[in-house]
């Protein structure tokens, strides 16, 4: 898929999670999901741990996406502020293979880049749709 195309493809599963999410109460975050007391990182910040300034992409309410490009390779930086917001984009991007996966975040581009970032960034590595029972995730 061309970058245009997954840009534009990324901005509109955000807009769906966005629209799609509940507005009331929303917070609640899987346990176990996020250490207790931990915020969680920004696109900001997780770019920072590879060395990228992000080109914000998407800057909503619940899901924020940037584009980094680095001499590791391009990817998207995509921050949630919910689990359930989390699940639902990852619900509706199965698509998107592999991708690294830590607590309220995902990072998309290729399986090489993607283990590249893994050594700085942690996460784990899904290589298939997180549905299935053929799900592999490289730890």
């Amino acid at each position: 898929m061309t970058t245009i195309s997954r840009l534009a493809a990324v901005a509109l599963l955000a807009g769906l999670v966005a629209g799609c999410s509940s507005g009331g109460g929303g917070g609640h975050v899987a346990a176990g999901a996020q250490p207790a007391g931990a915020a969680p990182l920004t696109v900001e910040q997780l770019s920072a741990k590879v060395g990228c300034e992000p080109r914000m992409q998407v800057n909503a309410a619940e899901i924020r996406t940037g584009y980094c490009k680095t001499p590791d390779g391009q990817f998207f930086v995509t921050t949630f502020t919910t689990q359930s917001g989390k699940d639902a984009w990852m619900d509706a991007a199965p698509e998107y293979n592999p991708h690294l996966v830590g607590p309220l975040w995902t990072v998309l581009s290729s399986r090489e880049v993607l283990e590249l970032l893994k050594e700085r960034l942690g996460g784990d590595l899904h290589l298939t749709d997180h549905r299935t029972k053929q799900m592999r995730v490289v730890g």
